[in-house]
């Protein structure tokens, strides 16, 4: 990240509050940089190598490749190939390469959304009950973000949403823990799902936007690791208006503007790998990268379908 270009506001925005995570103590899949998760991939159409695609593939091409096109993991991700467990922050809370993006969008109202996204390169999917045989949700590549709302450039944040799964949760900034700081939210980072939440323990899932402390299927979350993204992310400024991004510094923007799926298309049912039980497969698709977050949303959460609560309490509340 070029701080030197980064204007003076937008540096109190991005750095002052920028969230702080801490990922779980037993995770094994860590935050992955960019260009080394598209190393390992090639992309596929209905499980078919794309005649003419760019080789290498990197952030700088990605955009000339089409919307339906899965980057699909050149290794059987059930052998456990070493890439898929990205790097884990060092003793400074710092990760490797570029696995974090920055996005800003200032709306006519005056109010600033901020985004912080954050990748890696494999989801291990969550156990029912805890029984080994019940096991879902398993994709290659996994994009999560948080979101700080400030109501003016000038004024403090006044909510933040955590991504979790196909919804999330939103708080009032007030109320979330911060770090030493006493400014920066604290994210908490679900084992293997790498799901955000407010604070540790457990929370069950089943119920988008109701999270419980106990459920059939629940994400786990202690102090951990320490990671601070600030120094492997990309920053750009997004126009809702145009849809156009703007780099600070010599970020690339053409990754961005590739509408594909950053994964393997689920596994058809002919594939040993794959399962299905009551209608949920094992592997699922790869996720859509950024740009299809609704970076442009009018409330805090997504527009979903789902009521959007802007919490003044931490739930679930521990036992």
């Amino acid at each position: 990240m070029v701080r030197s270009q980064i204007s003076k506001l937008s540096a109190k925005k991005l750095i002052t509050t920028a969230p702080v995570l801490y990922l779980h103590s037993e995770e094994t899949n860590f935050p992955t940089d960019l260009n080394t998760f598209l190393t390992h991939t090639t992309p596929e159409v209905n499980y078919t190598s794309v005649s003419g695609a760019p080789n290498p593939i990197t952030v700088s091409n990605l955009n000339s490749l089409g919307a339906d096109v899965y980057l699909t993991s050149k290794d059987d991700v059930t052998t456990n190939p070493a890439w898929l467990g990205g790097t884990a922050p060092d003793s400074n809370s710092a990760s490797a390469g570029i696995d974090s993006a920055i996005i800003m969008n200032q709306k006519p109202d005056n109010s600033v959304d901020v985004f912080y996204f954050y990748f890696y390169a494999y989801n291990p999917g969550t156990k029912v009950l805890d029984l080994p045989f019940l096991d879902f949700g398993y994709h290659v590549g996994d994009w999560e973000h948080t979101m700080l709302r400030f109501p003016s450039p000038e004024a403090a944040p006044e909510a933040i949403w955590y991504s979790q799964h196909a919804n999330g949760q939103a708080f009032r900034y007030s109320s979330v823990e911060k770090d030493a700081d006493d400014v920066r939210p604290v994210v908490y980072v679900a084992k293997g799902s790498h799901a955000n939440y407010a604070i540790t323990g457990a929370h069950s899932h089943v119920i988008p936007n109701l999270n419980l402390p106990f459920g059939s299927l629940e994400d786990h979350t202690d102090k951990g690791k320490r990671w601070d993204s600030l120094s492997s992310s990309y920053v750009y400024q997004f126009d809702a208006a145009s849809g156009a991004f703007t780099a600070y510094g010599d970020a690339p923007v053409e990754w961005l503007q590739w509408k594909g799926r950053w994964g393997d298309q689920a596994y058809p049912a002919s594939d040993k790998r794959q399962k299905e039980l009551f209608g949920q497969k094992k592997y699922g698709d790869g996720p859509t990268g950024p740009a299809d977050k609704q970076l442009n949303r009018e409330k805090v959460c997504p527009d979903n379908g789902i009521q959007c609560i802007v919490r003044t309490i931490l739930v679930p509340r521990r036992a």
